[in-house]
């Protein structure tokens, strides 16, 4: 391991570049597809709003909760490394398959499963790249996701203008052939990802009945984190689901004699994680060296009160604006806001999973941090149905009260989780 980590590019090892170059063109995939799904339901399937909102729920939640057999299944019969090309191709083949209308149902439920097998099984193989002392290794987390933010940058600029002006299917084919370059990069890239770890498992006698309790509360800590993680995806996704829709009749979009188009705003986000984060990493890393390093709940914490502030800002502007259009500077300054919450909380939960994960089970512990999203992804489509039945500022309050809930839940866990 040692060797590997001696192997350096920009200061990382060089398997992290594989791991966050493969799950860049991933998020190509499927940011593509979830800028254009919403509006592909409601403006060529023609579903109504709630219908269509709760596929995209329902959809999202299904891609997240694949994992868990994924990871199970890579874990313990065919290791990480097959797991991601076996899921990788399902999952470019389900791209493909969405630019047959007929197929819409079957091209979800592809691209779903494929996932399952494809998504816990990188991140997991982060840790196996950096000692155990390693100080790196906390930051790779950060590092990993400004990559494949990359990809959900210019998903929206590329799939969403495609199916946008051009057509829904050019804007899922372009999804498919970015998940296929993905799949191309990891397996040529593998020379520099960990070795496989032996997949055996041992007798249960071998683990001692003291180490089994503190696996037990891990769980347990994890289970409430999880559901904090829950709530907040209850808010937070509904970046793909109701705020597409209010960007399309809600916000003025005009730019002098232009109109922005209304999927470009869904590059906001992505762009402002690979912008920010490095600002982030120099602050917390200054905290850290000044010994006043923030715990995981409580920079979770922080960034739930941060998605609430978000939220509450549109309610303010969109009950101000009553029948009017909404600059669309506000909702630049919307995603801003939104972005900084997100970096401290869904980079951070997802290191923590992997930093618990009890030997042999990490792809398997990976994958309970998407079971979350999965449920997280499940409940914002049950909220998104309100969206028709409610005021647009009444809805956008709602969210932040979601989001302030999940993070006094985290604040609630921060002295068991330093416990351990």
């Amino acid at each position: 391991m040692s060797a590997m980590a001696d192997k350096t590019w920009f200061g990382q090892p060089r398997g992290l570049t594989i791991l966050f170059l493969t799950n860049m063109w991933e998020m190509f995939s499927y940011y593509g597809m979830r800028t254009l799904l919403v509006y592909y339901m409601t403006k060529q399937l023609l579903f109504a709003q709630e219908k269509a909102s709760f596929i995209y729920g329902a959809y999202t939640a299904m891609a997240y909760f694949t994992p868990i057999l994924g990871g199970a299944i890579a874990d313990r019969w065919i290791g990480k490394r097959n797991a991601v090309i076996v899921g990788g191709s399902i999952m470019a083949f389900g791209h493909f398959v969405m630019a047959f209308e007929p197929m819409f149902y079957i091209a979800l439920a592809t691209i779903a499963l494929g996932n399952g097998l494809f998504l816990p099984s990188l991140p997991s193989q982060i840790n196996d790249l950096y000692a155990a002392d390693d100080q790196r290794r906390g930051r790779a987390y950060n590092v990993y996701y400004v990559g494949l933010n990359i990809g959900g940058f210019l998903a929206p600029l590329v799939c969403g203008t495609l199916g946008e002006l051009y057509g829904w299917h050019y804007g899922f084919g372009a999804a498919g052939i970015g998940m296929f370059l993905g799949l191309m990069i990891y397996v040529c890239g593998r020379r520099y990802l960990p070795p496989e770890v032996a997949r055996k498992a041992p007798p249960a006698a071998a683990t001692p009945r003291e180490a089994r309790a503190d696996q037990r509360n891990v769980w347990w800590l994890l289970l409430g984190v999880g559901i904090a993680a829950t709530i907040f995806r209850g808010a937070y996704e509904q970046v793909g689901n109701t705020l597409p829709l209010w960007i399309d009749t809600g916000v003025d979009r005009a730019w002098g004699a232009l109109t922005i188009p209304m999927t470009w705003f869904q590059s906001l986000n992505p762009l402002l994680v690979i912008t920010l984060t490095p600002l982030l990493l120099l602050a917390w890393r200054k905290r850290a060296d000044a010994g006043r390093e923030t715990t995981p709940a409580i920079r979770m914490a922080i960034g739930a009160l941060i998605v609430a502030g978000a939220y509450l800002l549109l309610a303010v502007v969109t009950m101000l604006a009553g029948e009017a259009r909404v600059g669309w500077e506000w909702l630049v300054m919307f995603f801003v806001v939104l972005t900084l919450g997100e970096l401290y909380i869904l980079p951070t939960g997802l290191g923590l999973f992997a930093k618990l994960a009890p030997p042999r089970l990490g792809a398997t512990t990976v994958a309970s941090w998407f079971l979350a999203i999965f449920s997280g992804s499940l409940l914002a489509g049950v909220v998104g149905t309100l969206w028709s039945k409610a005021s647009h500022g009444g809805f956008f309050l709602l969210l932040s009260g979601l989001a302030v809930l999940a993070a006094l839940l985290l604040w609630r866990l921060d002295r068991p989780i330093r416990s351990l």
